[in-house]
């Protein structure tokens, strides 16, 4: 399954020192790794409704975003500044938490539904379904009444560190991912 290049890289997110280490952060985590990495250095942009950056992956520019707008709102900042740079959906990453896997599990898809995830479902709203997807399993509470408390609340140590590791393995793979090499970044992510 060969992918278009990846032009931009959205974490999903809350805004603030409140959430900074809670689960639903998982995809600001990514990014902040992949900044790192490659000496990013996010700034405010008003315009975008973010924080974002722009780094070199394997030759090619590529935009770091983090949504300043709630998590139920992701969506307008990846429209703004996609529509702004002429970024259509197959060529944007979003790295999201995802309650139905384990942490320690990372899968990375294209299209399909929300599952319920808010940021996906504003994503869906403005700019389809088409995009890929970087899923972070966080696991679930095991009950649907909990779930907003729980990815809202800090992981374990334990689930941190596997979290963490996912993210690292998948910032390994992000050469691939960006040149649209997905069936082969899919191959080593899903079998780890």
């Amino acid at each position: 399954m060969a992918g278009s290049a990846i032009k931009l890289i959205a974490g999903l997110g809350n805004p603030g020192t409140k959430y900074d280490g809670t689960r639903h952060n998982a995809g600001f985590w990514f990014v902040d790794e992949l900044a790192r990495r490659y000496n990013g250095i996010f700034k405010v942009e008003s315009r975008f409704s973010g924080e974002c950056c722009k780094i070199d992956i394997a030759g090619s520019t590529v935009w770091l975003l983090k949504p300043s707008t709630f998590m139920n709102r992701s969506g307008l900042s990846v429209k703004q500044l996609s529509s702004f740079f002429k970024i259509s959906p197959n060529e944007i990453l979003i790295a999201h938490d995802e309650l139905d896997i384990l942490p320690g599990t990372v899968r990375l898809k294209n299209g399909g539904g929300h599952g319920g995830h808010n940021g996906l479902r504003d994503l869906h709203a403005q700019i389809g379904k088409d995009y890929w997807r970087l899923r972070l399993g966080i696991g679930h509470p095991g009950d649907a009444k909990k779930v907003a408390d729980y990815v809202l609340s800090r992981p374990s140590a334990s689930d941190e560190i596997e979290i963490r590791r996912t993210i690292d393995d998948a910032a390994d793979e992000i050469e691939r991912i960006v040149i649209g090499d997905m069936q082969k970044v899919m191959n080593t992510l899903h079998t780890k």
